[in-house]
């Protein structure tokens, strides 16, 4: 028997006020690229109290109306209702209807265009790195998905929360709201490790006034059945949300011995929800939000490593945000494909560069076969070109679609095609299963007879 352990993630929902800013910026970064693809866009949001700011560098033939973009990412959240009163039980913390929208933007600095977009093919497959950084993806069979299961409970009990508020089957909870999941683990002797049990579970949402709170005034414009509805005591909703939120969303995520994360659930788990005792106050009234400030959400919450940038508000040059996302598809590609059971990859890159100055990959000892971590690495030399160009093109990147992926996580999302674009197309593992029978030479060979040279600095 392995070594067993006690790991823990944590999740904020898409009200939560780090989590406002970084849809607002990408909702800008949408707007620009629907009418210019090739927009460079950096934004930057702030919020706190009724007011939400927008600031960075856009060069763009886009026409934005930012007071617009900025309020409809707000009302499209669901805050609705504002009041100057700490002490008040109806204000949500924001009001997209009479808050203030500051704008501070400018153009994107000559001296790092010089070296990304005017470079000689123009944004071509050998458009320069936006600058400098280190990037990691990381995926785990553990899940279905390939995603740490700490993660994928945390990121989407936030999304069930959301998901009963809009549909109305809880309707006296608000935007506002943070996850956290501890799991027992056991550390296996082939690299892998596996779930063992749901040791603890910790849900803090904001809701309305318990006892006392009207469907009618709660929800804006709500005429329908059970208009006159008093929201549940706070003892009642706490149960509701362990029935609805909780075993609802661990029986849609599903292990890799095929059976629910529900199983994992039960007399031993240590239920905390709201702990506090009551969350009624809310959003940046609450605590001010900034873009950026939930990276380890965005990405593996806490497994794995992270380079230190963020993604929200980033153009595709941003190798921030393209290389992690390419990061991610090479490591769910080795792990899908059976080369190992635990992949994380690491590139790097300087400004104005267009091939990665560095792939670095760790197979945490699960490799399969004859295969060795050079050899999984020289795999994803062969089967990858991570130049910024290249992954715009194979990711799909110049489409409007990133405000969809700034909360619930960037990784372990379904892919899917809506309206021409392609969500998620990272998520798309690519098939490097032919790998899996090969030798080290094998390996070695075939890398020695390509052209990897034109993409990766030797």
């Amino acid at each position: 028997m392995g070594r067993k352990f006690l790991f823990s993630s944590e999740s904020v929902n898409e009200g939560h006020p780090d989590k406002i800013c970084d849809q607002v910026s990408d909702a800008v970064l949408d707007t620009c690229l629907k009418s210019d693809p090739q927009s460079k866009v950096a934004c930057e949001s702030a919020a706190k109290d009724n007011m939400i700011m927008v600031a960075g560098e856009v060069t763009s033939s886009a026409k934005l109306d930012y007071d617009a973009v900025v309020r409809g990412a707000v009302k499209q959240i669901g805050y609705d209702v504002y009041e100057d009163d700490l002490s008040s039980v109806k204000s949500k913390g924001l009001s997209y209807k009479s808050m203030e929208v500051l704008v501070r933007i400018n153009k994107q600095s000559p001296d790092i265009s010089q070296g990304v977009w005017d470079s000689a093919d123009k944004g071509g497959l050998n458009t320069g790195a936006g600058d400098q950084g280190i990037m990691f993806g990381y995926a785990t069979d553990e899940t279905e998905d390939c995603m740490p299961l700490t993660h994928s409970m945390a990121t989407r009990l936030g999304k069930k929360l959301t998901d009963v508020r809009k549909s109305g089957e809880l309707w006296w909870l608000r935007p506002d709201g943070k996850t956290q999941v501890t799991i027992e683990y056991e550390q296996k002797e082939d690299g892998s490790v596996e779930p063992q049990k749901i040791h603890t579970v910790v849900i803090s949402t904001q809701h309305a006034e318990p006892s006392k709170a009207v469907r009618k005034t709660e929800v804006e414009g709500y005429t329908g059945a059970g208009a006159d509805e008093v929201a549940p005591s706070m003892e009642d909703m706490n149960k509701l949300i362990i029935e609805k939120v909780v075993k609802a969303c661990l029986s849609e995520i599903i292990l890799k011995n095929g059976k629910p994360a529900l199983t994992l659930y039960g007399e031993h788990t240590h239920n905390y929800i709201n702990p506090s005792g009551k969350f009624i106050i809310g959003g940046p009234q609450g605590d001010a939000g900034l873009t950026g400030r939930k990276i380890i959400i965005d990405t593996y919450g806490g497994w794995g490593a992270h380079g230190g940038g963020a993604f929200s508000g980033k153009d595709p040059t941003k190798v921030d945000r393209s290389a992690a996302y390419i990061c991610r598809q090479m490591a769910k590609s080795v792990v899908k494909s059976g080369l190992c059971k635990r992949c994380l990859v690491q590139l790097s890159y300087a400004i104005g560069v267009a091939k990665p100055l560095s792939l670095f990959v760790e197979t945490y000892g699960s490799e399969n076969g004859k295969l060795t971590a050079d050899d999984v690495t020289n795999v994803l030399k062969l089967q990858f070109d991570c130049r910024p160009g290249a992954i715009a093109v194979s990711l799909a990147l110049r489409e409007p679609k990133y405000q969809v992926t700034a909360a619930y996580c960037h990784f372990g999302r379904a892919p899917y095609t809506k309206d021409g674009l392609k969500f998620f197309e990272w998520e798309n593992q690519k098939d490097l299963s032919k790998y899996a029978s090969m030798d080290s030479a094998q390996v070695t060979a075939e890398l020695k007879g390509s052209n990897y040279l034109e993409k990766w600095v030797d």
